[in-house]
């Protein structure tokens, strides 16, 4: 159903059963698949697809051009999967030509109100942005991951797989895979405990990854404390996920706990 106060350009594809509510704007290079509802006031533009059953509240403005001074107006997309939820005034930017020009949402996350997905980002699955986080461009976060309302991410920063960042946190570094990071400028205060009993990970890796932590995060050479592990802690499956995580990208920093900085 479209309201008929909603302008829809006739080149944009629109599934059944897509609700469109009042006084949305539709571009010509939309696409939005079934089972998807837009309240009201709601604008998407550019080359955006918008997979299955996604709600997408009021004010809510989807692919308009990247805030970024570089963007010359080359071809972007935005690609967004399903089952999402975009609370009211969610802003979301397509790609640039620094980035491979798209911004990719996966499924199953919900964005709260006033939250800002910057150009060439990634945002993995079963992510939940609270109010007012703000994402910079490029930044990747991985799924499951949770991020308190009023957060800043800094470009090019990483989020891990499971991994929290509490409110109000400006995160300049990577987050493990895992970890609880919180402050000011996001100090790793331990692992996310709560997110991997939720995760039904069981307690005798939790405590192999807690006694990963503690070997590893106690000095500056975390890096060289990687090497030293014992192979029943190195071989661990979490506990690979975070390794190779650091060693993905050597050139970011890694979010320390505030005593070792």
């Amino acid at each position: 159903m479209i309201h008929h106060t909603s302008i829809i350009d006739n080149k944009s594809k629109i599934s059944e059963n897509v609700e469109i509510g009042p006084y949305c704007v539709i571009g010509p290079d939309v696409e939005i698949e079934s089972n998807s509802k837009l309240h009201s006031h709601v604008s998407i533009k550019g080359n955006t697809k918008i997979g299955k059953n996604n709600e997408i509240f009021p004010f809510v403005s989807i692919g308009t051009p990247p805030q970024d001074l570089k963007y010359k107006g080359e071809k972007n997309s935005i690609i967004i999967g399903d089952n999402n939820k975009f609370r009211e005034y969610v802003n979301i930017n397509p790609g640039t030509s620094q980035g491979g020009t798209i911004t990719k949402l996966g499924s199953n996350n919900l964005l709260m109100v006033y939250c800002h997905v910057a150009h060439d980002c990634n945002i993995g699955d079963n992510i939940v942005l609270a109010n007012n986080v703000q994402v910079g461009g490029h930044v990747i976060i991985e799924d499951n991951a949770i991020v308190g309302g009023s957060c800043a991410i800094h470009q090019f920063s990483r989020i891990g797989r499971l991994a929290m960042v509490g409110g109000m946190t400006g995160v300049l570094s990577d987050v493990i895979p895992f970890g609880l990071s919180l402050g000011n400028r996001n100090n790793l205060v331990g692992l996310n405990l709560i997110g991997l009993r939720r995760a039904k990970i069981s307690n005798q890796d939790i405590t192999i990854l807690q006694k990963f932590y503690n070997l590893v995060f106690t000095n500056q050479n975390f890096r060289s404390n990687l090497n030293n592990l014992n192979a029943d802690i190195r071989d661990n499956k979490y506990v690979k996920i975070i390794i190779d995580f650091i060693n993905s990208d050597k050139k970011r920093p890694i979010s320390l706990p505030e005593n070792i900085k």
